[in-house]
This record gives structure tokens, sequence and C-alpha cells, in this order.
């Protein structure tokens, strides 16, 4: 009777490192590694000597000191007196905001743009591909320079507000457009005003909530729930019952047309700046939106709206519970993308007096102090922290999105 046996194992030699496939790879990547370390080593010393023979050396004691000038719009409290380093906080809070609201307005502009592409009528569907040819083709610098010039030379002065009824030229008596801003109501938090919010914040869980029981529910078993005035009523009922249960805690400063020559009193201006940057990255951005959408709408099979249409749907909720679903496979990477072009776009701000962090800390801060390597270190160490951010969450919603196999 005879025993297979497995053949003895050959021992590991160092010749095995580049003539055993197994291993060459490895070895290859080490040496590329080491390589790479020993070269950032040698440029990281040589900028040490560099430094030190020009009496210079990296201290970031300089955050700690006075900053001495002034930000237009701040989302905390500053002044000149306060350190570089809040003015680094200002600059980094309002590039998350104007990259926050463009992110969520180019996403609107792009998906009602991409879908209406593919409308069948002609002239809805060309004007959509104009809009998309202009803007993705033109650089957004442009744009701008384009929209913060027409708000500064179209809209009227703070001045023409005076005289009779001023109220009367506002916007339903609480807007009020200027060259310097748009002025809106500012909400006064009272006491138990963080249980309205609360509560709103609750309501707009439920929202999702039920929209999501909805849908599976349909793919389950078929029954379709309606969705528009359910999701109104879940957002709006709970917070304005609250709202009148702790006594309208929330009120509204309204703008003052009567407060100076110069400027209006009251309210909460969204400065010129912000709105040209805001805008002029959502536009620009959306048109490049669209096309990702319209192109994971086509890749969809058109067996897909066709089945879904012989069932009875209507052609929104194709749209809906059909194509879109399957087509963010293939919208949402590139997504990603978009939204990082964004927010590392948002630093072309300093062209319209906006104060993102590359107007404080890489420009005002950096041209005080001189302390220029310091300076733009931390602003990689920013953008390459918010990248990785936004990459990690929206790569945590594609996996959600994706096909599941079996």
């Amino acid at each position: 009777m005879t025993t297979i046996t497995d053949p003895p194992k050959e021992q590991f030699r160092l010749s095995m490192l580049l003539s055993d496939t197994r291993y060459r790879s490895l070895t290859f990547q080490g040496i590329a590694l080491l390589l790479l370390i020993v070269a950032i080593a040698y440029l990281s010393s040589n900028l040490i000597r560099n430094l030190e023979a020009a009496g210079l050396n990296i201290s970031y004691e300089f955050l700690g000191n006075p900053s001495g000038y002034d930000i237009n719009q701040t989302l905390i409290p500053y002044d000149s007196q306060s350190p570089h380093m809040r003015a680094a906080w200002v600059g980094i809070l309002n590039t998350l905001l104007v990259s926050f609201l463009a992110c969520a307005t180019a996403t609107i502009f792009g998906v009602v743009a991409g879908v209406l592409r593919l409308s069948n009528n002609w002239l809805i569907s060309k004007l959509m591909a104009v809009y998309v040819e202009i803007f993705r083709n033109i650089p957004v610098l442009i744009w701008i320079i384009i929209i913060f010039t027409i708000m500064t030379a179209v809209l009227p002065g703070a001045r023409s507000y005076l005289g009779e009824d001023p109220e009367a030229k506002m916007l339903l008596g609480m807007f009020a457009f200027t060259n310097r801003g748009i002025y809106v109501p500012a909400p006064i938090w009272g006491p138990g005003s963080m249980v309205v919010v609360v509560v709103f914040l609750a309501s707009v869980v439920g929202v999702f909530a039920y929209r999501r029981y909805a849908t599976k529910l349909l793919y389950a078993t078929g029954k379709l729930l309606p969705t528009g005035w359910p999701s109104l009523l879940i957002l709006i009922v709970p917070t304005v019952l609250m709202f009148f249960i702790m006594g309208r805690p929330i009120t509204l400063d309204m703008p003052d047309p009567l407060a100076n020559r110069f400027n209006l009193r009251g309210g909460l201006q969204i400065g010129a700046p912000l709105i040209a940057l805001w805008f002029a990255l959502a536009i620009y951005t959306g048109a490049f939106i669209a096309e990702n959408v319209r192109a994971g709408i086509q890749a969809i099979s058109r067996g897909q709206s066709e089945a879904a249409a012989s069932l009875g749907l209507r052609p929104g909720r194709i749209m809906n519970l059909v194509i879109l679903p399957q087509a963010l496979r293939i919208i949402i990477p590139p997504l990603i993308s978009n939204y990082l072009n964004i927010t590392k776009n948002s630093s072309l701000a300093i062209a319209v007096g906006y104060a993102d962090i590359t107007a404080t800390l890489g420009g005002i801060t950096l041209n005080q102090t001189g302390r220029a390597i310091e300076c733009v270190l931390l602003m990689m160490l920013f953008y390459l922290t918010i990248s990785l951010a936004i990459s990690a969450v929206m790569n945590v919603y594609n996996n959600s999105v994706k096909l599941k196999e079996r």
C-alpha cells in the first residue's frame, strides 16, 4: 500500500527575492519605499539646514499673537485683537460654509439639469445642453468675477432704502437686496429654542425613515404609500406644535432700512462675496454633475423603464424608484471628485474678498508674520483632511448603494 505525501517545501534563500516570482514584486516595492523614505529624509534635512543657515526656524508661536486685522464675515466672535489662530478658524469655518452650500446647490442643479437633458421636450433638453456646455467650458474664476460684478453694479446701495415707506421697497418687507449683499431675517434664540431645533432635526430623520419604509414596502409587497404629503406633515406638524408649546421661543430680527446711509441694521447679512463664490461654484460644478447624471441614467437599460411603465408606474416614480437608484452606482464615484473640486476651488475666494482659509491664514497672516512655510503646511493639512473626510463619507454612501452580489 502506497501513501501520497506532499513534496518537501523549499527552504527560503535570499536569492529567491529576485529569482522567485512570489517575492520579486515585494522586493521591488520595498526598494521603492526605501528610496522614497531616503528622498524625503534628505529633502527635510536640507530644508532644516537652509533655514538654520538663514537664521530661521519652524515655529507656530505666531498663532498666539494678535492678528491685527478685521474680517468682514465671521461665524464665530472675532475682532482685530483676536490671535492668528482665531483668524485661521474663522477662515476654516468660512471655507466649510461655502463648500457645503455649493455642494448642496450644485447637486440640485446637476440632478435637475441631467434629468431634463433627457426630456422628450426639445426646448427643455436643448436649454439644459446650452447650460452644460457654456458653464463647464468657462473657468470658474470668470464666473465668480461675473456674478460678483453683477451684484455690486446692478443691485442698489443701502441709501436707496431711505425715504418714505422704506419697507415697501423690501421683498415681502423682510428681504433687502443691496450691492453689499442680501439682508434676511435673523433668528433670535430664546429659552426653549433648542427643544424646537431638536424636534425639527428629529422630524427630518423621521421623513427619511418614512420614505425608506415606503420604498421597502413597495419593493416587498407592491403596496404604494403616498410620500409627498406625509413627509410634509412629519416635517412641519411636530415642529410647529413644539414651537407653540414652548411659548414661541424663536423670534426674528428684521433688517432695518432706517439705520444709516451706508448700511442696514439688524437681520442677517449674506455678503456679496459669499453669494458670488457660492453660486459660481454651484452652477459651474452643477454642469459637470449634470453630465454624470445623464451618463448614469443612459447606462440603465431602456427595458427597465419600459417594464416599470408596463406595471402602471408614472414617469416620475419610474425615475425615483427604478432608474435613479441603479444610476447612483455610476453617478457617485465621479460625484466625489466634483465635491472635492468644489472644496479646493473655494480657495479662489480671495478674488472677491471672501475671507476663507486661503485669504486669512495663507494671505494676511502669512504676509504679516512672514511664516510662509508654517502657513502653507497648515493649509495643506487642512485641505488634505477635508478631502479625505469627504472621500470617506461618500465612499461609505457609495458602498451602501452599490450592487450586492451573492
